[in-house]
């Protein structure tokens, strides 16, 4: 999945780097956060968060304005093209996706969505018993 997703940005003029991306990502849940709240969810540093957004500003995919409780402080926005190259990268990655897909065999299929239905089941659900502490057992007999 990792390989098949970086494909949908390997897009020549791809303007933004994984890190970037993760920005875009971040704005898109919180639009209008501070610059404080996208380094804790980027678990990252002020400055290296700082110098990501002047680059996503500076292709015109962020904004940022002063905000209305302290002039000190900067509120991020995703705009209009930000927006616009996130819905593109969800469509071409969907696509690949698809396409992926559309090769295997009916059969391969119908296992993967069985084991994605399960996989998303077991997901949602919490262990209480364990704790979340036990490993499960990938080997099959």
């Amino acid at each position: 999945m990792e390989v098949l997703w970086g494909r949908g940005r390997e897009v020549a003029s791809s303007p933004v780097s994984p890190s970037q991306l993760k920005v875009l990502f971040v704005l898109e849940e919180e639009d209008g956060v501070n610059l404080r709240t996208v380094t804790e969810r980027l678990g990252s540093t002020p400055p290296s968060v700082s110098r990501l957004c002047d680059r996503l500003q500076a292709v015109g995919f962020v904004s940022r304005t002063a905000s209305p409780n302290s002039r000190r402080e900067l509120r991020l926005w995703l705009n209009e093209s930000g927006r616009s190259f996130l819905r593109d990268l969800r469509a071409r990655r969907e696509a690949e996706l698809h396409e992926v897909i559309a090769r295997m065999p009916p059969r391969k299929r119908a296992m993967l969505l069985e084991g994605l239905v399960s996989f998303s089941e077991a997901a949602g659900r919490s262990d209480t018993r364990s704790g979340g502490s036990e490993r499960p057992n990938f080997r099959t007999a």
